[in-house]
């Protein structure tokens, strides 16, 4: 691996670790040339499924673009940066594993609300009613009742 200091192309691997989950190698370098240390991460290289959208049309899978839906439903939310790329890393996860070589933006709308409902009520609600096109207050009312669950049995004091 070339060195990204001094663009050396001999570098020799110094230690070696597994990553906490098993996915993915940690390898710490040096260069023989500038005798400096970077690390390099290997991880397999798996392809994400092509997007089939409600019009049939077929789009590659963008990051980008999964980020952005999240973010907005997740605007002045209190939720962290982290927890945000955590649960793109979940989708994306679910979505590799999968092994559908193509997806319907239902399936990935249906993963997205999943990880929401975990992650933040109102974000859920947020994308519900944009995803599901809500067009009136009764459709908010029942995403809200679905999201909360069975209602509580009040006990006679």
């Amino acid at each position: 691996m070339k060195c990204p200091f001094c663009g050396h192309p001999d570098t020799q691997v110094v230690d070696s670790r597994g990553g906490d989950e098993g996915d993915f190698i940690r390898r710490r370098r040096r260069c023989s040339a500038c005798d400096r240390r970077f690390t390099t991460y290997e991880r397999p290289e798996l392809a994400m499924p092509s997007i089939v959208k409600r019009n049939s049309s077929r789009h590659e899978y963008d990051p980008g673009k999964l980020r952005a839906s999240l973010a907005l439903a997740l605007r002045k939310r209190p939720v962290s940066t982290e927890e945000l790329d955590a649960t793109v890393m979940r989708i994306e996860e679910k979505l590799l594993t999968s092994g559908q070589r193509e997806v319907s933006t239902e399936t990935l709308g249906e993963l997205v609300m999943a990880e929401l409902k975990k992650l933040d009520k109102v974000a859920y609600v947020r994308f519900a009613s944009v995803y599901k096109s809500f067009e009136d207050i009764g459709e908010f009312v029942e995403a809200i009742r679905e999201m909360q669950g069975p209602p509580a049995v009040r006990r006679k004091s």
